[in-house]
C-alpha cells in the first residue's frame, strides 16, 4: 500500500506551476460540491469554475443538493460523458466512495477538496483544510477569551461528513483536558444549516439554567442561527464563534453579532485542486504529496483583511 505523506501550509506559501491555457475545449472536468444551497459551497463552486476554465476546460457543473444518491448519479453520468477529471468536495466521506472508486477504476483522475475519501487508494491528491487544527483554533480562542473557564454550548456539523468530526475533534482536543474550567452543557448537531442552528441553540438555552458564555459551531450558518436564538431571547454578552468566514459572518464579526469566525481559504482550495488535476492531465505529472492542507485562522474584529471573501462584505 502506498503510503500518504502530508503536510500542513500556511496560506501563501503554496505555489503550484501555472497550467497553460491550450487544453482543448471539448475537454470536461467535472465539478462537484454536496450542495449549492449553502453560501461556502457556491463560493468553492464559483472558485472551481474559473480555475476550470483559466485552463482551458469547460466545465461540467454538479449540485449535489446534499444527497449523496445524487451526487453519486451526477458521478456516474461525467464517467459515461467521458470526462477527463473530477474534482469533488464529497457530500459524504463513505457514501461517496463506491462512485469515486468506479471513477478510478475507468481511468478518469479524481481530486478532492474540503472533504477527503482515505478509504479510495486511488485518488489522486486531496486538498483541504487541517480542520482538527480549525477546530483547535476554536478551542484555543476560547481559552485566550475566558481564561477563568467558561460554559459552552457546541453545535457540531453534518453527521458522516468528514469536516464536522475533524472540527469537533480539534476543540474537544483544546477543552477536554481542561474540562474542570471549560465545561461544554450541551453539544448536538445542527447539520450545518440556518435554521436548525437556530432552532437547536433555543432548545438548549431552554433547557439551560443559565446561558452560556460561549457558543460555539462547526459552520457560520449554524453560528448565524445561534445568533437569531440569543437575540430572539433577549440576551446578550454571549460569544458566538463560528466557522467558514462566509461574508455575511465577516459582517456580523466586524459589527459585534459574531464573535469571531474561521478562514481555512476554500478559493485557495478548489484553485489547488484543479492545478493539481491539470497538471496531471496534461504530462502525467502527479503531485509531489498526495495530502495537501492548509492552516486554518480564526478571525476576530482585529485581523479582518485574512479573510479570503472580504470584498464580499456589505
Amino acid at each position: 500500500m502506498q503510503r500518504l505523506t502530508r503536510r500542513t501550509v500556511l496560506l501563501g506559501t503554496v505555489a503550484l506551476p501555472f497550467m497553460s491555457s491550450m487544453a482543448l475545449a471539448a475537454d470536461k472536468i467535472l465539478a462537484s460540491v454536496p450542495g449549492l444551497s449553502f453560501p461556502f459551497f457556491v463560493h468553492m463552486m464559483n472558485a472551481f469554475k474559473a480555475e476550470i476554465t483559466k485552463q482551458g476546460y469547460e466545465v461540467i457543473e454538479s449540485d449535489g443538493q446534499v444527497s449523496s444518491p445524487k451526487q453519486t448519479a451526477d458521478i456516474e453520468a461525467a464517467i459515461t460523458q467521458g470526462v477527463k477529471g473530477i474534482g469533488i468536495s464529497p457530500n459524504e466521506v463513505d457514501a461517496m466512495a463506491p462512485a469515486l472508486q468506479q471513477a478510478v477504476e475507468a481511468g478518469i483522475p479524481v481530486v478532492t477538496v474540503d472533504r477527503r475519501v482515505p478509504s479510495v487508494e486511488g485518488i489522486l491528491a486531496h486538498v483541504g483544510a487541517d480542520n482538527a487544527k480549525g477546530g483547535e483554533a476554536q478551542g484555543n480562542l476560547i481559552v485566550s477569551m475566558f481564561p477563568d473557564g467558561a460554559t459552552i454550548i457546541n453545535l457540531q456539523g453534518q453527521p458522516g461528513a468528514s469536516p464536522a468530526i475533524d472540527r469537533n475533534k480539534g476543540l474537544h482536543n483544546v477543552l477536554d483536558p481542561l474540562a474542570d474550567k471549560y465545561k461544554i452543557v450541551f453539544e448536538q448537531t445542527a447539520n450545518f444549516a440556518r435554521d436548525k442552528g437556530l432552532s437547536v441553540t433555543e432548545a438548549a438555552l431552554s433547557g439551560l439554567a443559565e446561558p452560556p458564555k460561549v457558543i460555539v459551531a462547526a459552520n457560520d450558518d449554524m453560528a448565524l442561527g445561534a445568533m437569531e436564538a440569543v437575540k430572539g431571547r433577549g440576551l446578550s454578552g454571549i460569544t458566538i464563534i463560528g466557522f467558514d468566514a462566509l461574508p455575511e459572518a465577516l459582517a456580523q464579526v466586524r459589527d459585534g453579532g459574531l464573535t469571531a469566525t474561521i478562514e481555512q481559504f476554500p478559493g485557495q482550495q478548489s484553485s489547488l485542486g484543479v492545478q493539481t488535476l491539470v497538471s496531471f492531465l496534461k504530462d502525467g505529472t502527479k503531485p509531489a504529496e498526495k495530502v495537501l492542507l492548509l492552516t486554518p485562522q480564526a478571525v476576530t474584529k482585529d485581523n479582518l483583511n485574512i479573510a479570503e471573501r472580504l470584498g464580499e462584505v456589505k
